[in-house]
């Protein structure tokens, strides 16, 4: 799949872009909100790479790419499996721009809704500006939850966002609500939930 918008090009990695694609996963500002532990070594970069995004990843994973150069700014991707996660990473010399709400904004619009019915998105709560791009693609926030995040292996508060995208506005993604043994509804967030979750929260909370 490649996509282009007004200002950037969305297409398949290549092993070309390790360069890149390192300089964001070594960032020690954003590499802290990312689901995997920093490379340490030019083989374990390249694998990384390789298990995310060149060896047949799970739904769309793509760069992102600033259109007139070509050159790689971050990546999104949306799996095909289960939650039907998007995740994205940007260079922090490209934040503030709202590259990644473009981004992310033309990859939700070329997914098939019968394949993507819906889409889940998480943040940790101290990564808001993550949360203001769901927000902008218009995900409401469901409720915030506890896990032991791994490989980190460290505690982190995570928001979810859900979009649903064909129809069904009360279909609600509880999962990660009934496996964490510390979950909420934040306050002032309350009215973005449907009257199902909130009698489920009410029955379980």
């Amino acid at each position: 799949m490649i996509i282009q918008t007004q200002r950037l090009t969305l297409r398949p990695f290549t092993a070309a872009d390790l360069p890149a694609f390192m300089a964001i996963q070594q960032d020690p500002e954003v590499n802290p909100f990312l689901p995997w532990l920093m490379p340490q070594n030019e083989a374990g970069r390249l694998k990384l790479l390789h298990e995310q995004y060149l060896d047949q990843p799970d739904g769309e994973a793509l760069a992102i790419c600033v259109r007139i150069t070509d050159h790689v700014i971050g990546y999104v991707h949306a799996e095909a499996s289960e939650a039907h996660d998007l995740g994205y990473g940007l260079q922090r010399s490209s934040w503030g721009h709202g590259y990644m709400t473009e981004a992310a904004a033309a990859l939700i619009a070329a997914l098939p809704v019968r394949d993507y019915p819906f889409l889940t998105a998480t943040h940790d709560v101290n990564n808001p500006k993550s949360g203001a791009v769901m927000q902008r693609l218009g995900m409401t926030h469901q409720y915030t939850y506890l896990e032991q995040w791994q490989p980190k292996d460290f505690p982190v508060h995570f928001r979810l966002y859900l979009l649903n995208r064909d129809g069904k506005q009360a279909r609600q993604y509880l999962k990660y609500w009934q496996q964490a043994t510390e979950h909420e509804v934040e306050s002032g967030l309350w009215g973005e939930l449907s009257n199902q979750v909130q009698h489920f929260i009410k029955q379980h909370f």
